[in-house]
């Protein structure tokens, strides 16, 4: 039966018809078409391409690997063919007629001469076609037998996707596009999306930004060394209440008491001095014109006597008002010497804070006064903080990740029972903007930045 159907063209034609009408899936009749053709007429190498599927099966190829050179090679030859004035004709073709950068491509993959057997695959609007290529010329009578086998390759393409044109949704879909084909273009689907579009991204929206804050005192009082000295002992812990006039730590009062104890004998003697002089100026005039000297000196030993004493009773700090006292560790300052006006703590009321957060140079948008933030303390994510910017700072400063940032401070909007020191992150709202100044104002300004527009 093979010897007899390879000896018949026209047997061998009816043949693969008949296994084209037969065949279960699309891609046995792709295999057919670059492998069963070779049956009508000797080729070396056969490809089918689609406008849809591109370039979808080659001849000996199981599966094809769309990014390699070959197969990128065949498609833009197909695609330049497909283009070409005479496009649905079938015909031979060879490097010379396809464009020079295309022919050498040609000349490095494919055998010289090449034969183009247009064919449609699937819906009427999915172009495709069949190229078989080998060394020898193509004979009219393998060129009509292919062209028809070609034919019948598009009939079954075709037959495999026909339209449900009797069906009630097929029906309602031909129903709905005559409608929009008879509407104004202002009625017609696309139009009213565009539209409902470009509103959208013309609505106001708040602009915001995130930025790191916490919550911090707003009123502290701040507690710094009234002398210069080391501090000897702490009377009260990190975080604990107290009340006005008590004892937060005291100086070291070693050195003082020694300075004092110098001072009060200096003046003793000075006094001494003084009533010796007095006495002697009954009698003598010369004595009678030191008593002026030695009272000034007397002056100058009591005022002394008075400022070291002063300095002992200052040795010991007492709280200027209630509040929590906040400071470091302890033992991070027992024993250090420390210059007078240094701070050691700061004494803030539980319920008297606000929100302090730092906004990047890159995220600096307009805050004016009373501006909304809401502060998402990471310790309650559930519970956010209401504020109001109350001032945002002229120059940024360095932080300690070595970024610059502006200090915003905010009064809370309420009372609230978190306590300073919890952090999280603020969103600070500025002024309304449209959606689409609100979604593009960050990718504009890395362009701006890296182009100098």
């Amino acid at each position: 039966m093979e010897n007899q159907l390879g000896s018949n063209p026209l047997a061998t034609l009816l043949d693969l018809a008949q296994r084209a009408r037969h065949v279960g899936q699309d891609v046995e009749l792709d295999f057919l078409a670059v492998n069963a053709s070779h049956a009508l007429a000797p080729y070396r190498q056969a490809a089918l391409w689609s406008t849809a599927r591109g370039v979808c099966a080659l001849s000996g190829v199981v599966q094809i690997e769309a990014n390699a050179p070959y197969v990128q090679a065949l498609a833009r030859v197909f695609a330049w063919r497909a283009q070409a004035p005479a496009g649905p004709v079938p015909g031979t073709l060879s490097a010379l007629d396809l464009a020079p950068e295309l022919a050498a491509e040609w000349a490095e993959w494919l055998p010289a001469h090449g034969l183009w057997l247009p064919l449609a695959q699937g819906d009427g609007d999915d172009a495709g076609a069949l190229l078989l290529v080998r060394e020898l010329p193509w004979m009219d009578s393998e060129i009509g037998l292919l062209a028809e086998w070609a034919d019948m390759l598009r009939h079954a393409y075709a037959a495999r996707h026909i339209p449900q044109r009797w069906t009630l949704a097929a029906w309602r879909r031909r129903r709905m596009r005559e409608q929009a084909a008879r509407l104004p273009f202002y009625r017609r689907r696309a139009w009213q999306v565009g539209g409902a579009v470009a509103l959208l991204l013309c609505l106001p929206v708040r602009l915001s930004v995130l930025a790191p804050g916490e919550l911090v005192p707003a009123n502290p009082a701040v507690v710094r060394a009234p002398l210069e000295g080391v501090i000897a002992r702490f009377h009260v812990r990190p975080n604990q209440l107290v009340k006005r006039g008590d004892a937060l730590f005291d100086f070291d009062e070693a050195q003082l008491e020694s300075r004092d104890a110098v001072a009060a004998q200096a003046l003793s003697t000075a006094e001494a001095e003084y009533r010796q002089a007095a006495q002697l100026a009954l009698t003598d005039a010369k004595s009678k014109g030191m008593l002026a000297t030695l009272q000034g000196r007397i002056e100058e030993r009591r005022a002394e006597t008075g400022y070291l004493r002063g300095q002992v009773e200052r040795a010991r700090v007492l709280a200027p008002g209630d509040g929590v006292a906040l400071f470091d560790d302890p033992s991070e300052w027992l024993g250090r010497p420390v210059n007078t006006g240094e701070r050691i703590m700061r004494i803030a009321a539980p319920t008297d804070v606000e929100v302090e957060a730092w906004l990047p140079v890159g995220d600096a948008i307009d805050l004016p006064p009373g501006a909304p933030l809401t502060l998402y303390l990471a310790a309650n994510p559930l519970d956010p903080v209401s504020a109001n910017v109350r001032y945002l700072a002229y120059e940024a400063q360095a932080r300690p990740d070595g970024s610059y940032a502006y200090r915003v401070r905010a009064t809370l909007a309420g009372a609230s029972a978190q306590r300073a020191g919890l952090k999280g992150t603020a969103k600070l709202s500025g002024p309304w903007t449209p959606m689409i100044y609100w979604m593009l104002r960050r990718p504009l300004a890395v362009i701006r930045q890296a182009l100098g527009l």
